[in-house]
């Protein structure tokens, strides 16, 4: 019987569903998958989106792509092509006609609760913070609200590579100065860079895993640690899809109904031979 991600990692996953409709959280990972990340000419690529017991294959239910954001190289948003919904995998197409470096990412936020009813019972709740007094009674008790901020995302370029420009919202991925993020090869060390908000993520952890999961019998995943300024190094084993997790928990909320925050992150990144 195959292996499962680990529970932090498939956690992470789940999380950055936001509004999505309800899953067991403990068991899915959430990712978008190009049909390339390299091209030489403008051309077409499609893209698939799914959560997936393994990556990169479909077997259980679409991504939510309701805040789906593709943004160009010149920074200016783009809509997807032929989008449809399936039963396993969402799926659009994408037209790449200006050279340089191409956002591919849904982003969510919302909160969750936990608490307990009038008659002590505990319960449960998610959703977005205008529905939030509506929804959860104001005499809960043991009452515990998380904000939560999760983007999953993907990186295509055509032709010359262009610098990606941070959001400043939530978990994001960078490469180190001279790096970039559709230019690795196996067997070559990669410098990357994850921020919070903007700023360096020290002390977070990432967990990186190869795809065709399904067919081994081993997830064999690759765990580091970002250092004070939010880098880390990661030393590519093979050629193909890798997909990247992180999360980290603090108390910078937005929210005046919450006493915590949850960033997640999963990206997935092409190793080329």
């Amino acid at each position: 019987m195959m292996k499962k991600l680990s529970l932090h990692a498939r956690l992470g996953a789940a999380l950055v569903l936001g509004c999505a409709a309800a899953l067991p959280a403990a068991a899915h990972n959430a990712w978008l998958q190009p049909s390339t990340t390299v091209l030489s000419k403008a051309d077409w690529i499609t893209v698939d989106a799914a959560v997936s017991n393994d990556l990169f294959f479909f077997n259980h239910v679409p991504l939510n792509l309701q805040n789906l954001q593709i943004t160009a190289p010149d920074g200016s948003a783009l809509q997807p092509q032929n989008q449809h919904q399936g039963k396993l995998r969402a799926v659009f197409d994408l037209q790449l006609e200006q050279t340089g470096t191409y956002r591919i990412a849904t982003v969510n936020s919302g909160m969750f609760a936990s608490y307990k009813d009038a008659e002590g019972k505990p319960k449960r709740w998610r959703g977005s913070p205008d529905k939030f007094a509506a929804e959860v009674p104001a005499d809960a008790k043991e009452l515990k609200v998380t904000q939560s901020v999760g983007r999953v995302e993907t990186f295509v370029t055509l032709g010359k590579p262009s610098a990606i420009t941070p959001s400043g919202q939530g978990l994001e991925l960078l490469p180190a100065k001279g790096q970039h993020l559709n230019d690795w090869v196996a067997g070559e060390a990669a410098q990357l860079q994850l921020l919070a908000d903007g700023k360096p993520a020290a002390e977070v952890e990432v967990t990186i895993v190869p795809g065709g999961s399904r067919y081994r019998d081993s997830v064999n995943e690759i765990t580091v640690k970002t250092d004070a300024q939010g880098q880390f190094s990661v030393n590519w084993p093979a050629a193909g899809m890798y997909w990247l997790e992180a999360e980290l928990k603090d108390q910078h909320t937005s929210l005046p109904q919450a006493q915590e925050r949850r960033l997640t992150y999963a990206g997935t990144l092409e190793v080329l031979p």
